[in-house]
């Protein structure tokens, strides 16, 4: 479960980002606050997971109320000002949003959120969601989380893609190198045009064949040097 904290002295932006929380699977909202003294006072007795923190507000702006945590959860900006973007990510922010901005652009910053280890609060929790990475991939009309080390293979299938894990199969609507790139881990190896392996899944490779999760993959020609890489030829 993730758990956030809305900072924003405007009321419509809590309830567009609540709106876009509550599509999402295990997005928990802890608190609504209307400027930071008062997000201050809620952390020294709270943990959080995720702040949405936005940076023009009365009393205390945004990153200098950023500046006084000691050991901050992981933070996604939203404002109207791009000028304190670079100011951000010196502060290890998660991601900047600049208002207005959509659903997709929220989403990415999402996955940036659950996938990132940076900056992580200390959490004597049985339940840390921050200890495997994840994405949120779109099926149909609804949005699956999928943890990065279930997965066996990415498959392409035309405009669509597939995704085989320990949980079982969704297909999404994104091509096969959208899929891919979004990843962003080391663990996930393309080894022909259409398929991607997660080497720690691999059974044996014999020939040009991988031998996964009961499946036979194909070992593309371009991508036979990324095989033997593995194998440490």
């Amino acid at each position: 479960m993730m758990r956030y904290l809305i900072i924003d002295d405007e009321h419509m932006a809590h309830d567009i980002i609540k709106g876009y929380c509550d599509l999402l699977p295990n997005m928990q909202l802890l608190r609504n606050c209307y400027d930071a003294l008062e997000a201050f006072e809620y952390l020294t007795t709270h943990q959080v997971d995720l702040i949405f923190l936005d940076l023009n507000m009365p009393k205390l702006k945004g990153f200098d109320f950023l500046k006084t945590l000691s050991n901050p959860p992981k933070v996604i900006v939203t404002t109207a000002y791009q000028e304190h973007a670079l100011e951000g990510y010196e502060l290890a922010i998660v991601d900047y949003l600049l208002k207005p901005f959509g659903f997709e652009r929220f989403l990415k910053a999402i996955n940036k959120a659950a996938g990132s280890t940076a900056n992580l609060p200390a959490v004597n929790s049985k339940e840390d969601w921050t200890s495997t990475k994840t994405i949120f991939l779109r099926e149909n009309k609804k949005y699956v989380q999928v943890a990065l080390e279930t997965i066996y293979y990415i498959e392409a299938a035309g405009n669509y893609t597939k995704i085989l894990s320990t949980e079982g199969s969704i297909t999404v609507r994104e091509k096969f190198s959208d899929v891919l790139a979004s990843l962003e881990t080391e663990g996930i190896l393309q080894v022909h045009k259409s398929f991607a392996v997660a080497t720690k899944h691999i059974k044996s490779i014999e020939g040009n064949r991988i031998h996964i999760a009961n499946t036979t993959i194909p070992i593309g020609k371009m991508y036979k040097m990324n095989v033997t890489r593995l194998m440490g030829g």
